[in-house]
């Protein structure tokens, strides 16, 4: 009878170790994160995503028929 108790008594340490640690674990990234931006989460702005969109101003190209004869008559 001494025996199971003990056994119970062991395993409910490690279990409240693990969740002690599971928790601390938990607590400080998320301390880490609030450090390292200053209390705020803010979006990143050295991505700009028109950098590569593409060109479809016509305007902006220069014949696209490059292999049209002319006339030499006119």
């Amino acid at each position: 009878m001494k025996k199971k108790y003990m056994i119970l008594i062991l395993l409910l340490v490690i279990l409240l170790s693990a969740f002690y640690w599971f928790w601390q674990s938990k607590k400080d990234n998320g301390e880490v994160v609030s450090d390292t931006t200053g209390g705020e989460i803010i979006p990143s702005t050295s991505i700009n995503p028109l950098d590569n969109k593409p060109n479809i101003n016509p305007i902006d190209q220069t014949n696209p028929f490059k292999n049209i004869k002319t006339n030499p008559f006119e």
